[in-house]
């Protein structure tokens, strides 16, 4: 008999759901009974054992991206899983997303599915999708600090006391047109539905090759979101009455001087995502979406 493969863990969390610790609870317990070697993120980690008061065996407790590891746990929803994308980076490291409250499009693993999820990547009977990222460079003005790039989403937004700003987008150098809005959205496939959807982007299948424009609160009636293919480039360069504007990237923003442009693309790595075989995309949609449900 073969003895039981020896892997190796690192767990992202939220770290606001105290009720939903079983959760974690059941993770720890099978990861121990298989001997995985488990990396835990430090603020999951205080949170778990200062907060909950849960003993926690962990073999390296670890801060930003110092970890190594076979396979990522994200436990929360989309939001915990886009934190840890962005700390995985481009190690190449596949991720499982098991939520601990509603349904959700990245973490779509169930509580009542942990065990059966979790021993699947023991037999090998997972798949893994590879989805594109995109990213955000500068130039004049400010310097991103944090990650720049983003699985979901890049917006360009007005500040909260401004009034509209512009933003002048060109495609591969070519002037497409110059927003009149409260910002721009650039999302990939992944980030369809998320922000990009709340304002009146379209729904784009996973794994797709394009990037969609959605303007936010256009000024305008005829501005309509946009899909493009994702090899190419798109430029944005911001006018303000404020003198500045943010960009967010997966919802993290940061502050910019509107002298700075701004140059998307895609990224040069892609985040594999762990997928069940008989977790299905469109059954996902229309669950989340509710779409034929009787909501009388």
């Amino acid at each position: 008999m073969m003895p039981p493969k020896k892997l190796k863990f690192a767990i992202f969390g939220n770290i606001y759901q105290a009720k939903k610790s079983a959760s974690i609870q059941k993770v720890l317990s099978f990861l121990s009974e298989k001997k995985a070697k488990v990396s835990i993120d430090r603020d999951f980690f205080e949170f778990l054992t200062r907060d909950l008061h849960l003993e926690v065996n962990a073999d390296h407790v670890f801060d930003g991206d110092d970890f190594e590891a076979d396979f990522v746990i994200s436990m929360g929803g989309d939001g915990t899983f886009l934190k840890a994308a962005s700390r995985v980076g481009d190690k190449g490291c596949p991720i499982v997303g098991i939520n601990m409250g509603r349904l959700g499009f990245l973490a779509d693993v169930g509580p009542a599915e942990i065990e059966h999820s979790l021993a699947a990547i023991y037999r090998d009977d997972y798949k893994v999708e590879e989805h594109s990222l995109i990213s955000v460079d500068t130039q004049g003005g400010n310097r991103l600090l944090g990650c720049p790039n983003a699985l979901n989403d890049i917006a360009v937004l007005k500040r909260d006391n401004a009034s509209m700003i512009s933003i002048r987008t060109s495609i591969n150098g070519e002037h497409l047109v110059t927003y009149q809005a409260d910002g721009l959205i650039v999302s990939t496939p992944t980030g369809s539905t998320a922000y990009s959807l709340s304002n009146g982007g379209p729904i784009i299948a996973p794994l797709s090759g394009v990037m969609c424009l959605t303007p936010v609160a256009p000024h305008s009636l005829n501005v309509r979101p946009i899909v493009v293919p994702d090899d190419v480039v798109i430029t944005v360069s911001v006018e303000s009455r404020s003198h500045n504007f943010l960009v967010a990237i997966d919802g993290r923003s940061e502050k910019c001087g509107e002298e700075t442009m701004l140059t998307i693309r895609k990224a040069p790595y892609r985040v594999k995502i762990i997928k069940r075989h008989n977790q299905k995309y469109f059954l996902t949609l229309r669950e989340k979406m509710m779409w034929g449900a009787d909501t009388r």
